[in-house]
């Protein structure tokens, strides 16, 4: 049976309900994964990371000292040069790492749901005008950095500054705007539709950079940290007392460098 504009609508209405519920949960798996890999990367540089920065001074100081001894050679010049690079390059990091707010140690339910609602109000693709899509914006970015430190308060307080707004005007309610009589069938119907498509294009947007986030090195080495540690290994512990006996040796070595320099 043919289906009249109206039931065509509310069709269409139904489908887009269930597709906004999805970019909800693709929301919230995303900003989780970027939180599980903030909280690996501070483990990794407590337990590991600072020590690696160590390393690379060291390399850097020994390389220095190598190649005032041998102030022709392009290669050691070069050499020093890199070393000097990529110790500069390990203590930013270390500083970026150190600079950050921790992330919080456990991503509990509750934290899990006040997003969930915070997303399902604010979410830029509910607005229906530019400014509004630009106030829901800014929103969801505090409320994905309180995500990120798990600052479930903070979630809270900004879905009250959001619904006690000027800004939230009538017309920008987040139900069912589409379903608004005096706007006339073929409207409502293009409204939808609009609608319908910002979502799939946000979705489309959240599962392309999650997809990256499982690609990067980080991901993947933490990935296989938590399965080697999950058969009871201590990968990050092993590695932690290897970097400290190298640091040992490049201090030696170091120090003969420097003892033979004058001598």
């Amino acid at each position: 049976m043919k289906l009249t504009l109206e039931q065509e609508i509310a069709r269409l209405v139904s489908e887009q309900v269930k597709l906004a519920e999805q970019v909800v949960s693709a929301e919230l798996e995303l900003e989780t994964a970027k939180t599980e890999i903030a909280q690996f990367q501070r483990r990794y540089y407590e337990i590991v990371g600072r020590f690696y920065a160590q390393l690379d001074e060291l390399d850097a100081q020994i390389a220095n000292e190598q190649a005032g001894l041998s102030p022709g050679d392009a290669d050691a010049q070069a050499h020093a040069q890199a070393a000097q690079d990529q110790a500069r390059k390990s203590a930013e990091e270390a500083g970026l790492i150190e600079a950050q707010p921790p992330p919080p140690l456990v991503i509990t339910p509750q934290l899990k749901q006040a997003f969930r609602r915070a997303a399902m109000m604010m979410h830029p693709d509910r607005a229906s005008t530019e400014p509004e899509r630009v106030r829901r914006h800014e929103f969801m970015i505090k409320v994905n950095l309180a995500y990120e430190r798990g600052d479930q308060q903070a979630i809270e307080n900004l879905v009250q500054e959001f619904i006690q707004d000027p800004g939230m005007r009538e017309t920008d309610d987040p139900e069912d705007r589409e379903l608004i009589p005096d706007l006339g069938v073929e409207l409502r119907m293009l409204k939808v539709i609009r609608r319908s498509g910002q979502l799939q294009r946000r979705m489309d947007e959240i599962q392309e950079e999650l997809y990256e986030k499982k690609r990067s090195d980080i991901y993947k080495l933490k990935i296989t940290i938590e399965r080697a540690e999950l058969k009871g290994s201590d990968p990050l512990g092993d590695l932690a007392e290897q970097i400290q006996q190298d640091l040992i040796k490049r201090k030696i070595r170091l120090e003969e460098i420097i003892s033979n320099k004058l001598s």
